[in-house]
C-alpha cells in the first residue's frame, strides 16, 4: 500500500513537470517594453516552440527605433498608384500616405484604397523586406478640426477604424489647426485626441507621430501652453514628432546655427537644442525639411548643407532622423545626401 502509494505520488510530480514545461514553452515571451538588441538577446534565450509561436506577431508589432527617415507623399504620380516602390525610397525607412482628412480620404491615402487585397498585401511584403513602415498621414494644412468643431473622440475612433480596415503601421498626426493654436483650443482637442488613437491603435503593434509646427514648441507664447503642453500630458503615446522646420518666414532655420542651436526672436527657443532643453527628448526630434526649393515658402536648406547640420547634431547626442516633404522631389539619392556624414545608406 505504501510502495503503491510512493508511485502514484511520483507519477503525479512528473504529470505537474510536464504540463508546468508545456505551458511555460506555449506561452508568449513580453516583449514589448524592450528595445530592439534586448529583445534579439531575450529571443535567442527563448525555447524554440515559445519564437514559433510569438515571433510573427513580434515583427508585425514592433515600432522603430531611431533614427527615422521619413518621407510624405501626396503628390500624383504617373505610373504609380499608391506608394512608390521601395527601391525609389531607399535610405528612408517610413512612408506617408497623405492625406487621411476628416471628410476621407485623399491623394495618396485614397489610392491606397483603389489597390486590390492582394496588392496592397504586396507592397506591405515588400516595404517589410526593405525595413520600411507605411503610414498614412492625417490632416495637414486644409484640415481644421478643432476650428471645425469636429469631436477628438470620435475623430480619433474614425482614424483608427481606417489604419486597421487598411493595414497600415501607424498615422501621423499633421495637425496645422492654427486659428486653434492662437487661440488656446489647440492643445485640449490633441490631448484628448491622442489619448484615445492610442487607445484604439496601441503601443508596439501601431506607430503614432505627430508633426507639429517648430515655433509650437516656443514656451511662454501659446496661451494654451503649445506642443510642450502637448508633450507634457501625452508625449509618451507619441513615438516622435516630424517637426516642421520650415514655411515659418523668412529668416527661420536656415541655417545650421538656426536649425539647431538659436532661432530668432519671431519664436524663440525653438531651434532643435533649445526644444530639447525644454524637455523633449532628442530622440524624438525628428527634422523636417522640404526637399526643395518649390516644396515650401521658406525654410529649405540643401541636402548637401543639411547632410553637414545632421551630423553636427548627431556629433551632440542627437539621433532622431530626417524627415521630408514629399516625394518624388525627394526619393533615394536625396536622403542619401542627407545621411552620407551621420548614417550613410
Amino acid at each position: 500500500m505504501i510502495a503503491l502509494s510512493i508511485r502514484r505520488l511520483a507519477a503525479l510530480v512528473v504529470a505537474y513537470l510536464a504540463l508546468h514545461v508545456t505551458t511555460t514553452l506555449a506561452s508568449p515571451t513580453a516583449f514589448d517594453t524592450l528595445d530592439v538588441q534586448a529583445r534579439d538577446a531575450l529571443a535567442d534565450l527563448t525555447p524554440a516552440p515559445a519564437r514559433f509561436l510569438d515571433e510573427r506577431d513580434l515583427v508585425a508589432r514592433a515600432t522603430p527605433a531611431p533614427p527615422y527617415f521619413v518621407i510624405y507623399g501626396d503628390k500624383y504620380v504617373s505610373g504609380t498608384t499608391g506608394p512608390p516602390a521601395a527601391s525609389a525610397i531607399k535610405g528612408f525607412n517610413v512612408f506617408l500616405l497623405s492625406f487621411l482628412l476628416t471628410e476621407g480620404a485623399w491623394d495618396k491615402a485614397y489610392e491606397w484604397t483603389t489597390l486590390t487585397a492582394d496588392q496592397r498585401a504586396t507592397v506591405k511584403s515588400q516595404y517589410a523586406a526593405a525595413g520600411i513602415k507605411l503610414m498614412v498621414s492625417v490632416f495637414g494644412s486644409t484640415d481644421v478640426p478643432t476650428s471645425s468643431g469636429n469631436d477628438p473622440i470620435g475623430t480619433a475612433n474614425t482614424i483608427a477604424a481606417w489604419v486597421k480596415q487598411w493595414g497600415l503601421d501607424g498615422v501621423d498626426v499633421d495637425y496645422e489647426d492654427f486659428n486653434a493654436m492662437g487661440a488656446g483650443t489647440a492643445e485640449n482637442w490633441l490631448i484628448s485626441f491622442t489619448k484615445q488613437l492610442r487607445s484604439q491603435l496601441p503601443a508596439g503593434s501601431y506607430i503614432i507621430t505627430h508633426a507639429p509646427v517648430a515655433p509650437w514648441f516656443s514656451p511662454n507664447i501659446w496661451s494654451g501652453g503649445g506642443y510642450l503642453k502637448v508633450h507634457q500630458q501625452v508625449g509618451s503615446l507619441i513615438d516622435w514628432y516630424n517637426v516642421q522646420f520650415y514655411n515659418q518666414g523668412s529668416t527661420e532655420y536656415t541655417t545650421c546655427a538656426g536649425l539647431l542651436t538659436t532661432s530668432t526672436s519671431m519664436y524663440p527657443k525653438s531651434a532643435l537644442f533649445q526644444i530639447i532643453a525644454s524637455g523633449v527628448p532628442a530622440s524624438k526630434l525628428v527634422i523636417g525639411k522640404p526637399a526643395n526649393s518649390g516644396d515650401a515658402s521658406t525654410g529649405y536648406i540643401a541636402p548637401a548643407t543639411l547632410a553637414g547640420c545632421v551630423s553636427q547634431a548627431k556629433s551632440q547626442g542627437w539621433n532622431a532622423g530626417v524627415s521630408t516633404w514629399e516625394f518624388p522631389d525627394a526619393a533615394a539619392s536625396w536622403i542619401q545626401t542627407v545621411r552620407a556624414s551621420s548614417w550613410p545608406v
